[in-house]
């Protein structure tokens, strides 16, 4: 299990420095790295196990397995493939890139099938130590929904707040992420903003019990590194953009 995380971490951060122009979306859904974008350039072959034309075959679930290049991806195929994803039985997929043929169709379907939901959070540093959060029994960083009136930088900075109880001052944005998940049976679709931010203060800093975390760690790089093995792929994917843009190694 722990070698698959490392892997896919692998793979991310070749996804984040392969799209970093091109790039239009990156989506995660039951927590399998989707990366959309426009054009019929695909990944380095050494990233991928195969590929597949949507235009010329019908996608099916022996299709995707481990990592898979899918080009000329129409709003139909689209929608073939997010039905394959997005299913409770666990799939032997571990990456999927997309190019599509008309970014703002797949956009506008995408808010057609789910509830978008805006969301803004950070990462937080402390000279060489980065603050995580440990919820539902996994390392996650803070995070939360917009209220109205709220930029992404106020929210970013007020969750902090909540759910740690540090003061912080947002700086430039590292990435944006959407993943998939459901609330009261329906289908959500969760964009979040993710922040470089700096230590204020973090004299009273203390988990928020109301929002399940249970504890507050500042850590080293190598930690995080061991964090990250039981954490989400996009939580992964905001720590390699990070280091990415920082011109830093993982």
């Amino acid at each position: 299990m722990i070698k698959n995380h490392k892997n896919t971490f692998a793979i991310i951060q070749k996804m984040c420095v392969f799209y970093k122009s091109t790039i239009t979306m990156n989506l995660f859904i039951n927590d399998i790295p989707i990366t959309i974008r426009k054009g019929e350039d695909g990944p380095d072959p050494g990233e991928i196990n195969h590929t597949i034309d949507a235009s010329k075959k019908q996608i099916n679930k022996a299709d995707l397995l481990n990592h898979v290049f899918i080009k000329n991806v129409g709003v139909t195929e689209f929608d073939e493939i997010l039905d394959l994803v997005d299913t409770p039985v666990p799939l032997k997929l571990i990456s999927l890139h997309l190019s599509v043929k008309d970014k703002k169709a797949i956009k506008a379907y995408l808010k057609k099938r789910y509830k978008v939901v805006h969301a803004a959070g950070g990462l937080i540093e402390k000279k060489d130590r980065y603050l995580m959060i440990f919820r539902m029994k996994k390392w996650d960083l803070p995070k939360g929904k917009k209220d109205p009136g709220e930029t992404c930088r106020q929210t970013a900075e007020r969750e902090v707040k909540e759910e740690c109880g540090v003061d912080v001052r947002v700086g430039k944005k590292i990435v944006t992420t959407w993943h998939t998940y459901t609330m009261n049976k329906s289908p959500m679709l969760k964009r979040t903003r993710w922040y470089r931010m700096e230590l204020l203060n973090d004299s009273k800093m203390k988990p928020d019990e109301r929002e399940q975390i249970e504890e507050i760690r500042w850590m080293t790089r190598k930690e995080v590194y061991h964090a990250l093995e039981h954490s989400y792929n996009s939580i992964r994917f905001v720590f390699s953009k990070y280091y990415d843009l920082a011109g830093r190694k993982v």
